[in-house]
């Protein structure tokens, strides 16, 4: 991925003033009004509903995924799978609704492919569409069950190894917030106590490393070599996006350190590139996994490389979008619909896009950034000055810039006679919104 693809809507945010959230999911990237989309007149009250049966396949897999003979191990990865814990599951959402906004459905409930192919296989979410169209005749007893094969075993078709697929990104998540509250110290996770906290560092990074394995396991299973290069690469982004935001004080002192005399100008050239490195990494730490994951879902459904290319780019966008709702929201969101205290990100020495964006209005956030935040008072300090900027208003501009990118993907898949995959098309379009118009 070039280095103008991260940034380009970076740009587009500077050269604009900031605007309202509403004005900026109404409007171009270049000023002008956005084009009414091809989904817009279908109502999708709940995207979660199109997919439950199949989240709730996904979720039982899972479950029994994370199982080890080793009490002290297996208490520590069932940690986030126990019922109440498991999250929204947003991204195996993601996944299915696009699995399912690629294929034709007939009326029968059967997926067809591309060419016309019918891979025979019975839609296992049928009983769990919202709307009475989409509904199958078929008796119960010809109803899919739950695959709980073992994780190496071969998938018996590409709907299977979608859904397993989406098991692989779940675990992978998972996985990567287990590590990420080891190394930022964080007290709080979905409403519960950190898992380090319970059970220690050492076996909260063990855990970690154990789902990885489990779902590489699984990712082997797929016979897709394109697809196991997919996620492979991931788990590669992963750990640089850490690194980088781990060693983020010492490049921003190499950046700034050039002489205590720095003009304005050579500021606002820091904060750039502050920004623009955390753009990408952003997209190491959260929107590649949706991305390639996204690819990789039209992949395993025998979509043409440009098909799968518009899938990456919306999971991209949407990953970013909802990176920097987050960050937003760690300055203006209720703690008690958060979850977790605000100001949370600097409590833990992370500079986010807020803070960045002010960095260009008030230089002296460069020298609290460099030192983490680490001084009393430096938080209270950090935070006033973010409120005393645009700082908010141009991360929220960001998070909209990506929103609109993500939207215009979806308008840019082939065009398809099937109302429920323009149905799924519609719910990817209403999580997008939600990404960004969220308030925990």
């Amino acid at each position: 991925m070039t280095k103008g693809r991260f940034f380009s809507a970076y740009a587009d945010v500077l050269e604009k003033n900031p605007s309202s959230s509403a004005s900026a999911n109404t409007n171009g990237r270049n000023g002008g009004l956005r084009q009414k989309s091809k989904y817009e007149n279908i109502l999708v009250p709940d995207p979660f509903s199109l997919v439950q049966k199949e989240l709730q396949f996904i979720s039982d897999r899972m479950r029994v995924a994370v199982q080890t003979d080793l009490p002290a191990l297996a208490n520590a990865a069932e940690y986030f799978f126990k019922y109440g814990a498991e999250g929204k599951r947003m991204r195996p959402t993601v996944l299915l609704l696009m699995a399912s906004a690629l294929s034709p459905v007939s009326n029968s409930g059967d997926v067809v492919r591309g060419g016309g192919e019918d891979v025979g296989r019975r839609m296992s979410s049928g009983d769990a569409f919202s709307s009475s169209s989409f509904r199958s005749s078929r008796n119960s007893a010809e109803e899919e069950t739950v695959d709980l094969s073992p994780a190496h075993e071969v998938p018996s078709d590409n709907r299977q190894r979608q859904r397993r697929l989406a098991e692989i990104t779940e675990l992978i998540h998972v996985a990567s917030l287990l590590h990420d509250d080891v190394l930022d110290g964080s007290a709080t996770r979905r409403g519960l106590r950190a898992l380090n906290l319970e059970v220690g560092n050492k076996l909260a990074i063990l855990a970690g490393d154990f789902l990885l394995a489990r779902a590489s396991v699984t990712l082997a299973s797929l016979r897709n070599v394109e697809v196991i290069e997919l996620l492979s690469r991931v788990l590669e982004h992963l750990v640089k996006g850490e690194v980088m935001q781990m060693t983020q004080a010492k490049d921003e002192d190499e950046r700034s350190g050039s002489g205590s005399s720095s003009s304005s100008s050579s500021s606002s050239s820091s904060s750039s590139s502050s920004i623009e490195r955390y753009i990408e990494k952003s997209y190491y730490k959260t929107a590649s996994l949706i991305g390639n994951s996204a690819k990789a879902v039209a992949l395993l459904g025998g979509h043409s490389s440009e098909t799968s290319e518009i899938a990456e780019r919306f999971g991209r966008h949407l990953g970013l979008a909802f990176q920097f709702r987050d960050d937003v929201l760690d300055y203006i969101g209720d703690s008690s619909l958060l979850g977790k205290p605000t100001l949370g990100d600097l409590r833990e020495g992370i500079a986010t896009a807020p803070v960045l964006f002010a960095a260009e209005k008030f230089p002296e956030l460069h020298s609290l950034i460099k030192r983490r935040f680490k001084e009393i008072g430096d938080v209270e300090r950090a935070a006033k000055l973010v409120f005393e900027s645009d700082g908010i208003e141009m991360a929220s501009d960001l998070a909209n810039e990506h929103r609109n990118l993500a939207l215009d993907a979806l308008e840019e898949l082939p065009d398809i006679d099937c109302e429920f995959a323009n149905t799924c098309r519609a719910a990817l379009r209403e999580i997008t919104n939600r990404a960004v118009d969220r308030k925990k």
